[in-house]
């Protein structure tokens, strides 16, 4: 029997299976059993299971943008501007919800006793305080119960326990800290003679350059011991390389009509303005108004038009450096004219011209996913162009600073196509070719990189020892200077904290050697960063402890625990973030 005829002899039971198939789903479909399957994740991340939610990454990316907008005067926020404050949000929700998990895990916690002092203790919040103060900065008492039992207040005060409950739990995690960053009275008075500890010096300096390259003879055997011996100046982030196809953002003629149009329509109320200081910073003009007179023979060529103006007459709109402007004349006093310029970029319009390029790049990565990347280009005549960026390092060649296009690499697979990525001046779809993992930078990669740091540590060598003979046959400063054919440089006041020496820039390690000097001393070389160095000291002034007033001694204790708090804050929120169970969900959910 043919396959056709035991399929058509089998109609009937495979039409009963396929009605019963169909019962089910539609039964599954009712119930939202398929929901499970397509929803994705419910929360925009978790961090040790503790969710973070879209409302609250929303509200947080508002609150910069929001602060953006009031410091800008509501300025248009540029694509990569807005992904390093949404990167900014999640990075502060991460650390709160580490910083709760630890202070949990330490039993920080605030009482409800604690909670009522707080309020109507004797000594309450300072938020308490400054709502509730007299005039003569007393708590009112009176004002404060009967605030406390309205019952319109109610919601209220559940929102301002929370956050009074939440800061002191802050602080005393705070306090947990700072009682093992503790500052000794040594680390203070090591500090106060730094910063007051002076020195007069006069010193010769040999720059390393003073070895020239014929000098020095580099093997294959000196670059492989160093390289093997400095492994940890050439590790490296993990990379990608990738090529990129991409779509400027150029005004075309028409975004230049209109914008010459849009100075045309306000040329009538420019010239009927009168406070024109106010009429160009609420148009936003590119040229800030000068309350000022400027002489005729001082007036900008690309101005000079004003000459021929009446008073308060304004010019016909003129394209000066590609942008459109109309000019106008305020006053004139003899040969001085007062005069204000009304003036926008061109720019490509967001509808018409950017829209646009858009819809090119999300028609070039839709074929070029099916047809291929190098095809598709081709195709639309597009240049392809190759790059690599580093972990970590926002800051990639050919496209500049774009943690939009970092962000998306690390989204992407080998050989993948992304989403067209908006950066301010362009649009771009990269294609992934390769992710490099991170660890040891061959030597042939860094070949070069290794060799100038050999030749540089070879001509640190021949110097030292040509200028240790010298010392050796001259005993004072002038006579080595003669020898040498080099000046003596005077430095005076020279602070002990200092990391630069007058005439010579960073030189730490050479400030630190003269104040192990005794007065008259001649050293012998000293290796600084870019010099070798024989140092006179003239004098030095090294301050007793005795000199420190108690407040000196307590500004000093706040500045050193402040120094130590923030480097601690920095190694320990890294530490709680390794030990973290992180998940982000932000590439799958809104990026």
């Amino acid at each position: 029997m043919g396959v056709m005829e035991k399929m058509r002899n089998s109609t009937s039971s495979i039409l009963w299976i396929l009605i019963f198939s169909f019962g089910i789903l539609w039964v599954l479909a009712d119930v939202d059993f398929f929901s499970g399957f397509t929803a994705g994740p419910s929360n925009l991340g978790d961090v040790n299971g503790d969710a973070i939610s879209f409302e609250e990454y929303n509200n947080r990316v508002s609150f910069y943008t929001d602060q953006f907008s009031q410091q800008t005067g509501g300025s248009a926020m540029t694509p990569e501007l807005r992904t390093l404050y949404e990167n900014q949000a999640w990075e502060d929700l991460v650390a709160a919800r580490l910083f709760q998990q630890k202070m949990d895990q330490l039993g920080i916690s605030v009482t409800d006793n604690e909670l009522i002092e707080m309020i109507t203790g004797d000594n309450p919040d300072p938020f308490i305080r400054q709502q509730f103060a007299d005039e003569s900065g007393n708590i009112d008492r009176i004002a404060l119960r009967a605030a406390i039992e309205a019952p319109e207040n109610s919601q209220a005060w559940i929102m301002i326990e929370q956050q009074l409950r939440d800061n002191r739990r802050q602080q005393k995690m705070g306090n947990y800290i700072t009682s093992g960053l503790r500052v000794s009275s040594m680390d203070i008075k090591n500090e106060f003679i730094k910063n007051n500890s002076f020195a007069d010096i006069q010193y010769i300096r040999f720059p390393f350059s003073d070895v020239s390259d014929d000098e020095i003879t580099i093997s294959e055997a000196d670059l492989t011991e160093y390289h093997r011996n400095n492994a940890a100046l050439f590790q490296r982030e993990e990379t990608f390389r990738f090529r990129y196809v991409s779509w400027e953002k150029t005004p075309t003629a028409q975004d230049t009509l209109n914008a010459i149009q849009d100075v045309e329509d306000l040329r009538n109320a420019f010239e009927a303005s009168q406070n024109d200081s106010l009429f160009l910073s609420s148009y936003q003009s590119e040229v800030r108004y000068r309350n000022e007179f400027i002489p005729v023979d001082e007036i900008d060529e690309d101005f000079s038009a004003v000459i021929d103006l009446e008073v308060g007459e304004v010019s016909e709109v003129m394209m000066i450096n590609n942008a459109p402007h109309a000019i106008k004349k305020i006053d004139q006093q003899g040969e001085s004219i007062k005069f204000a310029v009304l003036t926008f970029p061109v720019m490509a319009d967001p509808i018409g011209t950017i829209d646009r390029l858009a819809e090119n790049a999300e028609e070039f990565e839709f074929y070029a996913s099916s047809d291929g990347f190098e095809t598709e280009a081709e195709r639309r005549d597009l240049e392809i162009q190759t790059a690599t960026a580093t972990k970590g390092s926002p800051f990639i060649p050919g496209l500049g600073s774009s943690q939009i296009t970092l962000d998306a690499l690390e989204d992407l697979g080998r050989n993948r196509i992304s989403d067209p990525i908006e950066l301010n001046d362009r649009f771009i779809v990269i294609q992934l070719l390769e992710r490099v993992p991170s660890g040891l930078r061959p030597l042939d990669e860094v070949r070069q990189q290794v060799e100038n740091a050999v030749r540089t540590e070879k001509r640190k060598e021949i110097l030292y020892d040509r200028v240790r003979d010298l010392r050796a046959q001259n005993q004072d400063l002038e006579t080595l200077a003669a020898a040498a054919g080099k000046e003596i440089v005077v430095a005076t006041d020279v602070r002990m904290a200092s990391n630069t020496l007058e005439g010579a820039g960073r030189e730490i390690k050479v400030i630190g050697s003269i104040f192990g000097m005794e007065i008259g001393q001649l050293s012998q070389p000293v290796q600084g960063e870019n010099a070798i160095f024989v140092i006179h000291a003239d004098d030095i002034s090294m301050v007793n402890e005795s000199a420190m007033t108690p407040a000196q001694r307590s500004e000093i204790r706040s500045q050193l625990e402040q120094q130590k708090l923030m480097s601690f804050n920095e190694v320990f929120l890294e530490k709680l973030k390794e030990e973290a169970s992180i998940t982000d969900n932000r590439s799958r959910l809104i990026r």
